[in-house]
């Protein structure tokens, strides 16, 4: 075995992968190595577990004994302990609390009924006297239930047994008792069903000491009856009286060895039987596996290791004594927050599915709020009469000869404080929108239990006292218009001008013609008494709208001259009107489009909705306001006015066109200061952040750690591995004629005895084994024909089986 010592060294490190998978509570993404024990209830393969070990440490008893998978690691240590990954760090040198603890394990994983459950136990085993083996105990097929177990139980067992047995990596040793009949072995059956080639399947005949007087396995052992490719291993147990007697393993070690020397049968292949020989099998067996799954094991192997190593990359150079572990861990989170929330914010990201929360409050400065300012602006009629007012009640009882400033004044302050409202509700949206970018950046977090939640309470709070503070800037700024109303302004049109103005109403300031937005709306309005509704390819413009049937823009459905529109939002559900509607109309109650007089939108999203009444706007169709919905009021307000002489009237013209242009002043102002406000105060303002890392993070961290040196190391050994390896092959396949003729023909007086002394005689196939021990020479005569049964001379007659 010494010249397998890279390959030796392999096995440790697949257990220490079966171990950080298991901690994790992961599937294995890769197929590890390893041989898995199946067999039917009660037919030895915990015994030949303990002959491996040497020591007693496995549960015993009637019905079903092993509930969980057991995951036996046996690993060569001049010291002799066990040691369970559920509690790692404890080892046991009392045999008997292992017991004891196997059954406290499997009963907190399954109950005390006899309940069953695929979640492994993990052992591993040091001692001196054991091989390097993987090997993983299942529990034993059977067919009634027992206890509070399920009806479905052996549906349940065998569903469990397969999980581990169809991976292809996994060696399979078929634990058969040799006083039952083979052909009904159930794990042969499940072997054939899963490794039909005979590949990985490895057979162990128990109880040989129990059969029938005059009857032997010889033929199996032989690799004559129901022949596998890898041949069969004969071992001796310890009966019940024997385990009853306090039977030490070691005699009966020595007892095995004695029946096999001593047995007519089978001394003439007594090297070839026993615990210890299937010891050096097994091992052998399973180094010369890995190495026959070195590729692929290496690709893997790769893989995992490049995932582990960017989860990891964070916190891996972290050691668990490091007294700098938690700060570094801690500034290395708030650093990576910062990074991906200033990414968010400031752009970078290259997401294609939705808007990042830069992109949304870039929407909200330019797109929203714009529209929130323009739905205050003061139907003219309204303004006109509040002009009108505020120069009576200054002039009073006296006929005034000039304009008076205080009627501008007043009327400008009142305008300006109107502001106030949309400025708040702008910030009110971009406080919702970065509190939706700090809840989607901290799911990074998300493996943290506390270190998420305390992370946006406090940064939340953050944003909450700057939304006070951005709120009382952005009053603040209004406030300061309001303190001084500067007609000394550059851009401020002044008296004179403001006298020579057309008094004709407000020309829409008009860019060129050009395309202003291009996108896909639902128009409803056509075919309204029919309920229909059809898709469009819109495209506004300065001053049209012209709709196609598709965005090759070759059909033309209409185009709309825009001069004189307003627009309105439509409530969801009235008349069958679907969500996210609005309506183009005139004013003047004119037809707009054929014979309606609106046209009902509709967008797929409130975002949509947003940014296309945002793209009218630059159109200069502004919202409908409701001094306009209410026709009535207006009238009784202007009725109050009565007649106006041509002074007041020139007076009025030239206070309002004053406050318009002062107010597009204010508006820009406003407009230009609220984002930067909002920007200066929420985004760009610093985030405090308190993170602590969990109990169960912590333990899962040092998990992922382990598993990526584990990881590391295995591809380390694997190239260190050179051709220079002792190497077995694998024996070649048994021909399909040799094996039909190895099945038992089952006539009706036929003994079903083990031993089959009336089987064809042929060529035994010789059983490839370790180099280090002389296989049996097999018969140079060629392959004679079958011959009619006929009882041996020299050998014991096999009695029927009582039917």
């Amino acid at each position: 075995m010494s010249g397998n010592q890279g390959m030796e060294r392999l096995i440790p490190l697949v257990n220490k992968l079966q171990d950080a998978f298991s901690q994790l509570g992961l599937d294995s993404p890769m197929d590890l190595p390893q041989i898995t024990v199946v067999g039917g209830q009660s037919a030895g393969k915990s015994s030949v577990l303990e002959n491996f070990v040497g020591r007693d440490f496995l549960p015993r008893g009637s019905g079903i004994v092993t509930r969980r998978p057991l995951v036996l690691q046996l690993v060569n240590n001049k010291m002799e302990y066990g040691e369970f990954l559920h509690c790692r760090g404890r080892k046991f040198t009392d045999f008997n609390e292992i017991r004891k603890e196997i059954e406290d394990e499997t009963d907190r994983g399954t109950g005390q009924n006899k309940g069953i459950s695929p979640v492994p136990i993990n052992l591993r085993v040091y001692s001196p006297h054991v091989l390097n083996l993987t090997l993983v105990d299942l529990p034993g097929m059977t067919k009634v239930p027992v206890g509070d177990q399920p009806a479905d139980i052996e549906k349940q067992i065998r569903d469990m047994i397969m999980q581990f047995v169809t991976k292809e990596n996994a060696l399979i040793l078929a634990v058969s008792p040799a006083n039952a009949d083979l052909a009904n072995s159930d794990a042969l059956k499940i072997a054939k069903e899963v490794d039909p080639q005979g590949l990985r399947t490895i057979g162990v005949i128990t109880k040989l000491d129990l059969m029938d007087d005059g009857t032997d396995a010889r033929d199996i052992l032989e690799n004559k009856l129901l022949p596998l490719r890898r041949g069969y291993v004969g071992v001796v147990n310890r009966s019940q009286r024997d385990i009853e007697g306090r039977k030490d393993i070691r005699t009966a070690l020595d007892s095995e060895r004695k029946f096999f020397l001593g047995h007519p049968s089978y001394m003439h292949m007594a090297d070839r039987m026993g615990t210890s020989f299937l010891q050096k099998v097994l091992n052998q067996q399973l180094t010369n596996h890995i190495r026959d799954t070195l590729p692929v094991l290496r690709s893997k192997l790769q893989q995992q290791f490049l995932a582990l190593e960017k989860e990891v990359s964070e916190f891996k150079n972290f050691s668990s004594d490091d007294p700098q572990r938690k700060t570094k861990a801690l500034l290395t989170m708030i650093q990576q927050f910062e990074k991906d929330f200033t990414k968010d914010i400031e752009g970078s990201t290259t997401d294609s599915l939705e808007l990042s929360g830069g992109a949304k409050v870039n929407r909200i400065f330019h797109e929203r709020f714009p529209f929130e300012l323009v739905k205050l602006e003061v139907d003219e009629k309204e303004l006109r009469r509040e002009i009108t007012y505020a120069i009576r009640n200054i002039h009073g009882v006296r006929s005034g000869l000039f304009t008076p400033d205080m009627a501008f004044e007043g009327v400008t302050k009142r305008q300006i404080e109107r502001l106030k409202s949309p400025s708040i509700k702008c910030i009110d949206m971009v406080i919702n929108e970065i509190s939706n970018s700090v809840n989607k950046i901290s799911e990074m977090m998300s493996r943290f239990p506390r270190l998420r939640d305390e992370v946006e309470r406090i940064v939340l709070e953050h944003v909450r006292n700057q939304e006070v503070k951005a709120k009382d800037a952005a009053v603040f700024q209004i406030d300061f218009q309001l303190a001084y109303i500067n007609t000394n302004h550059p851009d401020f049109i002044g008296s004179a001008n403001a006298q020579v103005k057309s008094v004709a109403s407000t020309t829409k300031k008009r860019v060129s013609n050009q395309v202003i937005r291009k996108g896909w709306l639902t128009l409803t309005s056509v075919g309204f008494m029919k309920g229909m509704s059809k898709d469009y390819w819109f495209v506004l413009s300065a001053e049209t709208l012209a709709w196609y049937k598709d965005e090759q823009e070759q059909d033309q459905k209409y185009l709309l001259n825009l001069e004189g529109c307003k627009i309105r939002d439509l409530d969801a559900g009235f008349m069958g009107r679907k969500a996210h509607s609005f309506a183009l109309f005139n004013p003047d109650k004119r037809n707009l489009y054929k014979e309606h007089k609106t046209l009902d939108l509709c967008a797929s999203s409130d975002e949509d909705l947003d940014s296309w009444k945002a793209s009218f706007l630059r159109a200069g169709v502004y919202p409908e306001r409701l001094q306009e919905a209410d026709s009535a009021g207006g009238s009784s307000s202007t009725a109050d006015l009565g007649s106006l002489d041509p002074q007041l009237e020139r007076q009025v013209e030239t206070i309002r066109n004053l406050v318009d242009s002062y107010m597009s002043i204010i508006k820009k102002i406003i407009q230009d200061s609220v984002p930067k406000i909002s920007m200066h105060l929420i985004v760009n303002n610093g985030l405090d952040s308190l993170m602590e890392e969990s109990k169960e993070e912590e333990v899962r961290r040092e998990q992922m750690v382990r598993m990526y040196h584990a990881c590391k190391e295995a591809l380390t050994v694997i190239a260190d591995i050179t051709n220079k390896t002792i190497h077995t092959p694998d024996p070649p396949p048994i021909p399909e004629d040799e094996m039909s003729n190895a099945m038992p023909t089952r006539p009706d007086k036929r003994p079903s005895a083990p031993s089959r002394p009336n089987a064809p005689s042929r060529p035994l196939e010789p059983t490839r084994l370790p180099p280090s021990i002389p296989s049996r020479p097999p018969p140079s005569s060629p392959k004679p024909a079958p011959q009619v049964p006929r009882k041996p001379t020299g050998r014991p007659t096999i009695p029927n089986r009582p039917q």
